[in-house]
């Protein structure tokens, strides 16, 4: 009885002295980490873990060196088996918060509170799936040493490895699915065709990545609905990206309005109104008529914004001033169906009219600034030079 108790007091004596040394090291840890974020992040996220090793270690030391009067005994046996099995459990559970303190350090260097957060998305986007990789392998690895300690499982790898290659190919079977989306996942981190925050269009809805797993993506929906996709749908399908590059992007709003409308005029309301705006970005305000046909002419409205959710509230500022524009100033150039109605012979009042004059000069045949989408502007000659093809030079298509 008395060799009972001593186990147990050299059981919690070495636990006690365990959580000394640990308490010890972790107040020096957290008051030299002040200054460094590996330090900080250490004494946050693997204190516990780091903990529970330690203490578990020493247990196991303290038991194993105190039972030497039970060597043989199935208890004996029993117990130091269930602690090798904590330990192990254990320093995977430190290697895991060892591992994540690392790939924090990682994404504390790249902040995406930024304007210009495209390459900090795509390094958060591979760290997270880093994470969700390293931890999956780390948990295998463990449940496979936690298994290899029992004899019997030993015994039967022989017969387990000569059948592994056709439960490998009914395995490979039933996982393809699975399988699939995993590389996609893979796929998707690190060929950069979507990130993290991405404002992406899919389905015919508009949203953002806010989730991104080896398995589905989610997308947020601008009125919050999510849209829950297998990574594979990113790789099969066709989809918009919005912020691939930057996330600055451009909007169109298109109105039809009769042949009457002074399309100058309207072109310099959309400039006061883009230039009156905290939205609007200063790179492009362009107003063009796209489409005479059908008794009505198509009139389209471009303009740029740093971002989605600016350029959704401009273009819906857009629609509203020009309606209320074309309403109250020009209510002649509203949409509306003729209806002509000639003499016996068949004449047109039109006819009868002298065409007017145009009051353009021949010097004055250069298109306004705000009318062109590929010049007039130093955006827009650089844009005119990205859609140029290689065998054809930018002064060829003017």
């Amino acid at each position: 009885m008395d060799s009972y108790l001593m186990t147990v007091v050299a059981a919690l004596a070495a636990a006690a002295i365990a959580l000394v040394v640990v308490e010890v090291v972790h107040r020096l840890t957290r008051r030299w980490g002040r200054r460094s974020t590996l330090l900080t992040e250490l004494t946050e996220h693997a204190h516990r873990s780091f903990q529970v090793a330690v203490t578990v270690l020493a247990v196991q030391f303290a038991v194993r060196f105190s039972t030497g009067y039970g060597i043989g005994t199935p208890w004996r046996q029993a117990l130091l088996h269930l602690l090798v099995l904590a330990v192990i459990a254990a320093t995977a559970w430190l290697v895991a918060s060892l591992l994540v303190v690392v790939e924090d350090t990682a994404l504390a260097r790249f902040r995406v509170d930024v304007p210009d957060n495209r390459h900090a998305r795509r390094v958060r986007t591979q760290v997270v799936m880093l994470r969700r990789v390293t931890v999956v392998v780390i948990v295998v690895l463990t449940v496979g040493v936690m298994l290899m300690t029992f004899p019997s499982v030993r015994g039967i790898g022989a017969g387990v490895l000569t059948s592994a290659g056709v439960v490998g190919v009914v395995a490979a079977l039933a996982a393809q699915s699975l399988l699939g989306n995993l590389f996609a996942g893979l796929q998707l981190a690190f060929s950069d065709a979507v990130r993290l925050d991405d404002v992406v269009v899919v389905e015919g809805e508009w949203g953002r990545i806010e989730e991104l797993t080896l398995s589905y993506v989610v997308v947020q929906i601008w009125d919050d609905r999510r849209l829950i996709l297998p990574t594979s749908y990113f790789t099969n399908t066709p989809f918009q990206n919005w912020t691939r590059t930057e996330a600055a992007v451009l909007g169109t709003a298109e109105f039809e309005v009769d042949w009457s409308i002074p399309v100058q005029t309207m072109r310099e309301e959309l400039r006061r109104l883009a230039q009156a705006t905290e939205l609007w970005d200063g790179r492009v305000c362009v107003l063009q008529v796209t489409d005479a046909t059908g008794g009505m002419i198509k009139v389209r409205a471009l303009v740029s914004a740093g971002n989605a959710g600016a350029l959704w509230d401009l273009r819906c500022l857009v629609r509203e001033h020009l309606v209320a524009w074309v309403r109250d100033h020009r209510p002649t150039a509203m949409p509306r169906l003729r209806t002509e109605v000639g003499d016996g012979a068949g004449n047109l009042p039109w006819q009868w009219v002298q065409p007017r004059q145009s009051s353009r000069r021949n010097g004055e045949a250069e298109m306004p600034d705000d009318s062109r989408i590929f010049g007039g502007s130093d955006d827009g000659q650089a844009r005119n030079e990205a859609f140029v093809g290689p065998d054809e030079s930018a002064d060829s298509r003017r």
